[in-house]
């Protein structure tokens, strides 16, 4: 990691969104190395509770025994299996088996979306989570995850759009809230031309942080251009200081409450 990338970006953050979080850094190494190991739940946990603690500042390590939820094994790609009555958990669920969350309308419709939800490779790294002020010259994060409130994430979705002609700057694919920071970020990063990932609107993930929080994911090669042109836009205007004065506001409301 270059430290003085990350030190830059946290003099712009306080800027231009100051009192708003930190964002956390996601890497898979072949080592669990100065975080801390995430033990095994008791019975089953959304991941995305788990990674609470990294957003508060403390540098967690997960392995696929610290995952006890299906998709959070799936989405970290830790495996590959689907629990066999899947389809009818995620549509109208079946008498005597399984409810259904009812996010999709049918069983089929699940069929379907499955075949278009991509990959990881097969493997059993460690997943180290930090937040963006704790990287150290030896981190090589991938993706770099924003928990923030809707001007924080205006922001955001302006700056990863700014240098790009195409709308599509911003992807909103349909999954879990770990498959929003993990898997379809992961994947960008893998790319040429890699996108950014809104999510979190998993409902059954919405328990797991605060209210009127989104997340914004960048892969690391965007974030790394993003940086770079933060001084020369929108956040230098007039127009920005009025939503800044926003953003103030609903600080000083969070520290309250």
């Amino acid at each position: 990691m270059d430290i003085l990338l990350r030190d830059r970006f946290t003099e712009s953050w306080e800027k231009y969104f100051p009192g708003s979080d930190l964002p956390v850094s996601i890497e898979f190494k072949d080592n669990a190395d100065d975080g801390e190991l995430v033990e095994t739940p008791r019975g089953w946990r959304c991941i995305i509770c788990q990674i609470a603690k990294a957003r508060s500042g403390d540098s967690i390590v997960f392995t696929e025994k610290s995952i006890t939820c299906g998709g959070g094994l799936r989405y970290s790609g830790y495996s590959d299996s689907i629990h066999l009555n899947f389809r009818y958990f995620l549509s109208y669920g079946k008498k005597g088996i399984v409810d259904g969350e009812r996010y999709k309308q049918t069983p089929e419709i699940v069929d379907d979306w499955e075949k278009q939800i991509p990959k990881y490779p097969p493997h059993k790294k460690y997943l180290h989570i930090k937040r963006w002020d704790k990287l150290k010259e030896n981190d090589n994060p991938e993706v770099i995850v924003f928990f923030a409130r809707p001007e924080v994430m205006s922001g955001l979705f302006t700056l990863a759009n700014y240098d790009q002609s195409s709308p599509f700057g911003v992807i909103c694919p349909m999954g879990s809230g770990c498959s929003s920071i993990l898997l379809y970020p992961w994947l960008e990063q893998q790319k040429d031309e890699p996108k950014v990932v809104l999510g979190m609107f998993d409902p059954s993930a919405r328990k797991c942080v605060p209210n009127d929080i989104f997340t914004m994911a960048f892969p690391m090669k965007r974030f790394e251009t993003v940086i770079g042109f933060m001084d020369e836009s929108f956040l230098i205007t007039p127009q920005w200081k009025t939503v800044l004065k926003k953003i103030q506001r609903s600080t000083e409301i969070n520290n309250k409450n």
